[in-house]
Parts: structure tokens; sequence; C-alpha cells
């Protein structure tokens, strides 16, 4: 007569809940569910190929803004009384020439030297850096009257700039743009020299 043990059955690993394994199924199966968040910013589609077009171009759009600013400041100069800094250009310039060089004739040559300036600028190629070295040599006369003309630069007892004080403080403007633009010009021929000895 045979004789045979029934051993107890447990429950699966899985069924059975003090299981570190029954435990983890336990949990997964009765998560609660997460509410649903809010979706993904995303990005229309024309901002985004605009803001890739202003990056590709952003020192061409620099340069050419400016020059078109120069190019109006020329031209006005070119009509008689059309410009509003007329008098105040010509009233620097003159100081600069010690009153040597008629007034006609410094009116005209400003409104070429923008003109040019702004041509250049737009046009860019080889015109650019002939374009940003009159730019600055300009600005460095610009800035003068600050200091040529005080009467008509700054406010009796009070170091704020008149009207044409902050039509002329308003260049350090341009001269940001043109110092990025001519940074850029200047360092793209440039190699940094090898150490000795090297390939």
């Amino acid at each position: 007569m045979s004789s045979h043990t029934v051993e107890p059955s447990l429950p699966p690993p899985s069924e059975n809940p003090e299981s570190p394994l029954g435990r983890r199924e336990l949990a997964r199966t009765h998560r609660p569910p997460s509410p649903p968040g809010p979706p993904g910013p995303r990005l229309p589609r024309l901002p985004r190929r605009l803001a890739e077009l202003v990056d590709t171009h952003a020192l061409a759009l620099l340069r050419a803004t400016v020059g078109i600013v120069f190019v109006g400041f020329g031209v006005l100069k070119l009509f008689p009384s059309a410009s509003p800094a007329e008098q105040l250009a010509v009233d620097a310039a003159t100081k600069m020439t010690l009153g040597l060089v008629p007034e006609t004739v410094l009116l005209l040559s400003l409104a070429t030297l923008e003109t040019a300036i702004g041509i250049g600028l737009i046009a860019g190629r080889r015109l650019l850096r002939p374009a940003l070295v009159a730019f600055f040599l300009h600005m460095g006369g610009v800035f003068s009257t600050l200091f040529l003309l005080p009467d008509a630069m700054w406010q009796p007892h009070s170091p704020a700039p008149t009207m044409e004080g902050q039509y002329v403080v308003k260049n350090v403007v341009l001269v940001a743009v043109c110092l990025v633009v001519a940074t850029h010009e200047w360092s793209r021929g440039y190699r940094p020299r090898r150490p000795d000895g090297a390939g």
C-alpha cells in the first residue's frame, strides 16, 4: 500500500500579496489613473521659420538696417531744411574745419558721406569694410559735438541732454550694431596661429 504525502499548494508569487513581486503586481494593477496633463508647447510653423530666417541672416539684417538709416539721413541733407539735424551738423563741421570750408560744401559733403556709408553697408561684400571704417570715423565726428557745442547739447545747470543732445546720444545703438558687424567681418579671415611643431 503506497502512501504519498500531499504537499500544500502555494499561490504563485504574483498572487501572493506578501511577496515583493506580488506587492509590485498589486500596485501596478491597482494604481489610480493619473489625470491627463496639459499638452506640450508647440511653436507654430510660421514663427519658427521666421526665427530661423532671422537667425540665419541676422548680420545682414543689422547692417542693412543701419545702411537704410544712413541713406535716409544722407538724402535728407541734399534738400535744404529737410533734415532736423542739418544746422547742428553744419555748426559742428564748421568748428572742426575752423570755418575754412563754406557751409554749403560741408552739408553736401556730409550728405554724400552718409549716403555712401549707407550704400556700402547695404551692399556689403567689398564695400563693407570701407563703409565700416568711414562709419566709425563719422561717428567720432558726431559724438564730438557733445563737447564742441555744449550749449546746444546739454541743458543748463543739468547733466541731462537737450533734444539735440539726445539725437546724438542715440547713435550709441548704431555704433553697437556696427561693432557686431565689424567684429564678424574682420574675424572671418583670422586663423589662430598653430603652436610650434604642429603639422
